[in-house]
């Protein structure tokens, strides 16, 4: 089985090897040209796990492979790393992540792992528990990630209602922002209060807010592609409730 993977592994890199020397698209691509193509290689990874769609998967895993090879193969050409480096570098860091496997440290559940995670990071010289999240992750998924994060240093509510009592506490602030009509700023910020808020109750409880609000946009998706599908004039000319009764009736199809 493993050399059965080595074999697999070895032929994307001949493949990369031969794409990079003749193909004209291939041997113009640079780290820069390549960076919005792997995001997008990402998200489609990411629908195919959030439709659980195993063929799509597979595929979206061999897209973003390549794209790590890639990446491996300027850079070897840069004289900088290859892909070897690469591989060597992140089985070092898991050794050393893991010396509850590779050493003789005692773990009682995935909670201290963890913690025990955030504490080594920390030690091979991370300036803040928080150095690890991408700037240029989406808002949602970077609050969760952060609130994760300081969570392994003790920075954590102690029980759900408590959580629950600050969503609710930052609800009236926004409620009283409006009231008073104070300006956009203010408002922003209030209503970025809630959010925040909010994603740390999901949190809390073990729901993941990107999922939760994706899985609603694709009911709101499918529902109104049946008011589309089956309107019987012009949308403009629909009234709302007569697009709320399709909307009615495409819940029932649910």
């Amino acid at each position: 089985m493993a050399n059965r993977k080595l074999e697999a592994f070895g032929r994307l890199l001949q493949i990369m090897d031969e794409l990079r020397a003749q193909c004209p698209w291939d041997k113009k691509q640079t780290f820069q040209s390549l960076r919005n193509l792997t995001i997008e290689e990402t998200y489609e990874l990411a629908d195919a796990i959030l439709e659980e769609d195993l063929e799509e998967i597979k595929e979206e895993i061999g897209d973003l492979m390549l794209h790590m090879v890639f990446y491996a193969k300027i850079a070897e050409e840069k004289n900088a790393f290859d892909i070897a480096d690469a591989l060597n570098t992140v089985c070092e860091k898991l050794i050393k992540r893991h010396p509850h496997i590779y050493g003789d440290v005692q773990v009682q559940d995935e909670e201290e792992v963890k913690r025990n995670w955030e504490q080594l990071k920390l030690q091979e010289g991370k300036k803040s528990v928080l150095a690890g999240v991408p700037k240029s992750l989406p808002a949602m998924v970077k609050a969760y990630r952060m609130q994760e994060k300081t969570k392994q240093v003790g920075f954590e509510w102690e029980n759900s209602a408590q959580v629950w009592e600050k969503v609710q506490e930052e609800m009236d602030e926004l409620k009283e922002c409006f009231d008073k009509n104070y300006d956009l700023q203010k408002k922003e910020e209030e209503f970025g209060d809630v959010l925040f808020s909010l994603i740390n109750f999901a949190r809390f409880n073990n729901i993941d807010p990107e999922t939760a609000l994706e899985k609603i946009n694709k009911k709101f998706k499918s529902r109104f592609e049946y008011i589309e599908n089956n309107a019987s004039k012009d949308l403009n000319d629909m009234s709302l409730q007569e697009m709320d009764e399709l909307w009615e009736k495409s819940k029932k199809l649910e």
